[in-house]
């Protein structure tokens, strides 16, 4: 008898996880692009975190024409987007698989989800979190510019201090998804952020893909904006300035004391020393555990705020 192997790869059923609020204007498009994925073993999970417009008609219909691709449209917490990501992540009826997460204004490229599930499935039962590039365009997803590549990579001691996976891209398997929902929902004052620092907190294989798998809209409504431009980087000196870094490094290290996760021995060690440290010890700290941004100069800037007790 001769065993034939097949050369397809076996069908996984992605959970697509988006939330919404007030998006009647961008949804049809989003939705379309679902449609349109290469990888069709998906369905549809929505939190929406009150809607005055006409949000609710727009899935209503998409659900009507399109039977079995929703699975659920809930009611989210209505205290921002982090929690509304969290909550639904946590969902005690969420189906055990992999996840992605989906903001409502964003256009996906074919490939998306065949391009996430590719990498997912190197890592078996082992937690694996995947996120990858986009393009940022206008109303009328008019643009050419690119997202940034991370050249120094995803790891803890970046982590600590800034977020390189954009939630809009990321899926994470089973295992993944597992650690999130043991961590809970926390206070937190971005989900992708707080995702990206809880999976290098506890070892799990984070992919930083250079792939382009989406277009990203810019309007005057966006949650978060493109991160390259110089009016990003005036916003982020203002948030060191001001102390909004500081207070969201310290909401993201008492997440993670509080999560029942296994973390690291590097990971447990430098989120308990944190909150109690003087601004010259976390300087010490971030040296010792090599704490950095993705860039050196951001790196020196961050450092010298700690020095100066802004961080």
């Amino acid at each position: 008898m001769v065993t034939v192997h097949s050369s397809c790869p076996p069908r996984e059923h992605v959970s697509i996880l988006m939330c919404t609020l007030n998006g009647a204007r961008w949804l049809p498009a989003q939705l379309d692009s679902l449609l349109g994925q290469s990888h069709q073993d998906w369905s549809l999970w929505v939190s929406d975190d009150g809607s005055i417009d006409g949000t609710h008609a727009v899935l209503a219909e998409f659900a009507n024409r399109h039977p079995g691709r929703v699975a659920r449209i809930l009611k989210g917490p209505q205290k921002g987007s982090a929690a509304n990501f969290l909550q639904l992540l946590c969902h005690p009826e969420l189906p055990a698989g992999i996840v992605a997460l989906a903001d409502q204004d964003d256009v996906w490229f074919p490939h998306k989800l065949s391009s996430a599930l590719q990498v997912l499935r190197q890592s078996a039962d082992s937690p694996c979190a995947w996120a990858a590039r986009y393009r940022v365009v206008d109303i009328e997803t008019r643009g050419e510019i690119l997202s940034a590549r991370w050249a120094r990579g995803p790891s803890f001691a970046n982590a600590v201090v800034q977020n390189i996976l954009s939630g809009h891209t990321l899926t994470m398997n089973r295992a993944a998804v597992q650690i999130v929902r043991r961590a809970g929902v926390q206070a937190v004052p971005h989900h992708d952020w707080w995702l990206y620092l809880l999976f290098a907190a506890c070892d799990a294989r984070i992919v930083a893909d250079g792939n382009v798998v989406l277009d990203y809209r810019q309007h005057d409504t966006n949650a978060m904006g493109i991160r390259s431009t110089h009016q990003a980087r005036s916003a982020r000196l203002a948030s060191l300035l001001d102390g909004r870094l500081r207070d969201w490094i310290a909401a993201n290290m008492a997440a993670l004391n509080a999560a029942n996760v296994p973390l690291t021995p590097v990971a447990e060690e430098f989120a308990r020393r944190w909150p109690s440290a003087t601004p010259l010890t976390r300087l010490q700290l971030m040296r010792e555990f090599g704490v950095h941004r993705q860039s050196s100069a951001e790196t020196a800037l961050i450092h010298l705020a700690a020095a100066i007790g802004k961080l």
